[in-house]
């Protein structure tokens, strides 16, 4: 079933989210201070080609302090309209009911696209629980 909701979510939006997501990053990496901003934009757009059955943790590793200056940071340079992308397509997606999952998934990545600073991409296999505060796209709808 995530292949199958991959492929849908990659035709109907996922290959042109994933675009903004580099258009972000291409523009954040022309100068050497939006370099870090450039990385977490591409590391979504890899997410965003691909959500089913991934999911977007806290990570171990993080520094506390400096995941909430970039998560500023990153809000007013890039966050705000790659969510609002998110959410519109979301929209765009719910007008179906095929693309519900889809659309569900969407609104669910618009937070990621807020603040990615201090989380990373999982596979949902390789966890026994997603842990609290993780971004799940899930892998089915919920009345399947």
């Amino acid at each position: 079933m995530r292949v199958i909701l991959n492929i849908l979510w990659l035709v109907l939006s996922g290959i042109w989210v994933a675009i903004a997501y580099v258009i972000a990053g291409v523009i954040l990496c022309i100068t050497i201070i939006g370099i870090p901003f450039g990385k977490q934009a591409f590391k979504l757009a890899g997410y965003a080609l691909w959500p089913f059955g991934r999911a977007l943790v806290p990570s171990s590793t993080r520094n506390v302090g400096l995941s909430v200056i970039g998560n500023i940071l990153w809000l007013i340079l890039a966050g705000w309209w790659l969510a609002l992308g998110h959410l519109i397509t979301g929209i765009a997606l719910c007008i179906t009911i095929i693309g519900i999952p889809l659309g569900v998934a969407s609104f669910k990545m618009a937070g990621a696209a807020l603040v990615p600073f201090g989380k990373e991409i999982v596979d949902l296999r390789s966890l026994a629980q997603p842990p609290p505060g993780a971004v799940v796209v899930p892998a089915r709808s919920a009345s399947a």
